[in-house]
């Protein structure tokens, strides 16, 4: 009679193959069960792999994908998910000076309400919170990183104390462009023939200096690089402003037969308006960063500050126009609020987008709105070819029916619009009003 098979011992692999035992099921490690005991996946495959690398090749690399997948995983398997969070995020969580910081971090590298569910929160803002919570303080740190730690909270405070100390001046600078500008005005009216034109040239370099001064500090001044052609827009917007009308009127006229006197009024509104532009800007990034802290959603926050947006773009908009009123009815010329108006909508929502971090859409909107006003006249000229004046039947009755302003109006109009709606889903996220380290 044939004796039985000798049992395995326990902790042997068995005759079957399997890789798992009653010993190993019974394990507190084990979450799989006596179902996945015994199974190859639970051999430490690449499958069962819930490693940041692992996650980012099954997301495609997306920070916000590899940050949920990453979520899951380690929940499933018991480890941590806010810890590989922080891991993910280190560089953040540790120049943080706040919780406001990281959920604006976080926002801007694509965490979403949705993602903070997954590591159970109720929102960005929660999870932001734990994050700052657990954040090593200076009695988990070496001594070497707690000096840096110190010394960079020490200069994040001197940053905060000079913006605080500076706030006169910028308020101060912002009046310097109006106030240079109308003095210009004044010195061509008492001057004439070469010394008229020195005048007018020192005037022209004054108030470019003076503008930049003003939007180099206080709540314009621009967080990322500028694009360098939208400089070269706004120059010609300007000048346009200055001397289009007067061009495209002698144009459809059959001219121009002679020179045209330049439109003052629309520069001098525009020079005068960039005080309330910087006190709207202020307006808008104080009371935003305050609904920033008290908020705890990334969708209320957004709901928030979009009427605040709308509202400060509106008060900036009477104030343009009542300067526009003003500066025609003082120099003697028609107010041209279909020009001048759009004009300085368009140049504000363009640097305040610049202002926080978004500078290619207004270089492209201020190009196109530069590149409509060009065509605009050269279709008027390129009407008298033979064979060509259907070209300029657009301008024309435009410009017999509305006047010239019709076409900066139109153009500037359109490209103020667009960014307006560009600013309403951009201006409106958390990331938008993230502290930064540069003083005003």
């Amino acid at each position: 009679m044939p004796s039985p098979p000798p049992a395995s011992p326990p902790g042997s692999t068995g005759s079957t193959g399997s890789t798992g035992s009653l010993a190993s099921t019974s394990s507190p490690t084990n979450t799989g069960g006596l179902a996945n005991a015994g199974s190859p996946a639970n051999t430490g495959s690449p499958a069962n792999d819930s490693s940041p690398a692992k996650a980012d090749e099954a997301t495609g690399g997306s920070p916000a994908k590899a940050d949920e997948a990453s979520g899951g995983s380690r929940r499933r398997t018991g480890v941590d998910p806010v810890k590989a969070l922080m891991h993910r995020h280190r560089e953040l969580c540790e120049r943080a000076v706040d919780a406001l910081e990281i959920a604006a971090g976080l926002e801007a590298h694509g965490v979403t309400d949705r993602t903070a569910a997954r590591f159970r929160h109720r929102d960005v803002f929660s999870l932001a919170e734990e994050m700052y919570a657990r954040v090593p303080r200076d009695s988990d740190i070496e001594p070497e990183t707690r000096h840096a730690v110190s010394e960079a909270a020490r200069a994040r405070h001197a940053v905060s104390e000079a913006a605080r100390a500076r706030r006169p001046v910028w308020a101060a600078l912002a009046l310097l462009p109006g106030t240079l500008g109308a003095l210009t005005l004044v010195g061509l009216d008492l001057t004439g023939g070469r010394l008229r034109l020195a005048v007018g040239a020192g005037g022209v370099l004054a108030v470019s200096a003076a503008l930049r001064a003003a939007l180099r500090r206080g709540p314009l001044r621009a967080t990322a690089h500028t694009v360098p052609a939208t400089r070269a827009w706004t120059c010609w917007l300007l000048a346009y402003a200055l001397f289009g009308d007067g061009l495209l009127s002698g144009a459809v006229a059959g001219g121009p037969d002679e020179a045209w006197a330049p439109a003052t009024a629309p520069l001098l509104a525009l020079a005068l308006a960039v005080a309330p532009g910087v006190w709207c800007a202020q307006l808008f990034g104080a009371v935003a960063r305050r609904r920033l802290a008290s908020s705890r959603g990334l969708e209320e926050f957004a709901a928030s500050v979009r009427p605040l947006l709308l509202a400060v773009f509106a008060l900036f908009l009477c104030a343009l126009w009542t300067l526009i009123g003003v500066a025609a009815a003082v120099l003697g010329e028609d107010a041209p609020y279909a020009g001048a108006g759009t004009l300085g909508a368009l140049l504000l929502l363009a640097r305040l987008l610049t202002a926080h971090g978004r500078a290619h859409a207004p270089a492209v909107v201020l190009g196109a709105a530069a590149a409509a006003e060009v065509l605009a006249v050269c279709t008027v000229f390129a009407g008298r070819l033979p064979g060509c004046g259907f070209l300029a039947v657009p301008v024309e009755t435009a410009v017999d029916t509305w006047g010239p302003g019709t076409v900066p109006g139109l153009a500037c109009g359109a490209a103020a619009l667009t960014l307006l709606v560009h600013a309403a889903r951009t201006l409106t996220r958390a990331s938008a009003h993230a502290p930064t380290d540069t003083a005003p």
